[in-house]
């Protein structure tokens, strides 16, 4: 029989089947997207109140060593804060998702005729035929845990953490408070820096540093950002850049607004 098939159909044949085979091997994912919150948010959130605080001052005329103590006194102290705000909130985020899941487990006990149903209905609505949709539905609902995490992620859209949920939101808090503390760190270094390398340089170089610096690492972040999304390097680096250059001179106009009302 085969003597009557294409040659070219077998290699193509073969082709195909080596292709999915490898796919299997190294088809890979980006699994480390959950922690992009805590570092894009951190950092920027970071660099921007460091800058605002630096534009602030600029904008206000005030000395260096002023704008060194307020910098990274609030930095540090913000970072504490974001880094125990993300572990709280996700911590409770998490806390929150496990009470449904007990009480959609309970519902399951109790009444698993009408939780069937349920699922059968948004299977039906998503745009499967009613028969292949209790047929799959039937089949799930004989294991109980995995059909109630479905049900979770289907009827509620909520995705059921693991185990160790409480030692991921940890992580979350801990790379928040470092991601704000290094990020706003960076406007603020110029200030450090240069009047001991380069003490013959006015003070208005010293604002002149930060406006680089965070414009370069802003661009950078966003760059960072698009491989973790559909938007291109060069778009995703100007959208960050752009915005935090506005929230940067809103903070330095008020600088000057309130300098010229106390002057």
């Amino acid at each position: 029989l085969t003597s009557f098939i294409p040659l070219e159909s077998l290699s193509y044949s073969h082709i195909s089947s080596d292709y999915h085979d490898n796919r299997k091997n190294e088809e890979q994912h980006q699994t480390e997207g959950g922690l992009l919150k805590p570092i894009i948010f951190g950092g920027l959130d970071g660099i921007l109140t460091a800058f605002a605080i630096v534009a602030g001052a600029a904008g206000g005329a005030l000395d260096p060593s002023v704008v060194l103590i307020l910098g990274f006194s609030n930095i540090f102290a913000d970072a504490l804060s974001m880094g125990v705000g993300e572990f709280l909130s996700s911590k409770a985020e998490n806390e929150w998702i496990l009470s449904e899941r007990e009480r959609e487990m309970w519902e399951m006990d109790n009444y698993p005729e009408g939780e069937v149903q349920e699922m059968i209905d948004i299977y039906v609505e998503k745009g499967m035929g009613r028969e292949d949709a209790e047929m799959v539905i039937h089949a799930m609902s004989k294991y109980k845990d995995f059909f109630v995490d479905v049900m979770m992620a289907e009827e509620l859209e909520l995705r059921v953490p693991d185990d160790d949920h409480v030692r991921t939101s940890m992580k979350e808090g801990f790379i928040m408070f470092w991601s704000f503390a290094i990020f706003g760190s960076l406007p603020l270094l110029g200030y450090v820096i240069i009047p001991v390398s380069f003490p013959e340089l006015e003070e208005e170089s010293l604002f002149a540093s930060a406006c680089i610096v965070t414009g370069v690492v802003l661009f950078i972040m966003g760059c960072v950002k698009s491989n973790f999304s559909a938007t291109s390097w060069y778009f995703s680096g100007m959208e960050t850049l752009l915005l935090g250059g506005a929230c940067a001179t809103v903070a330095y106009t008020i600088g000057q607004y309130v300098d010229n009302l106390v002057a």
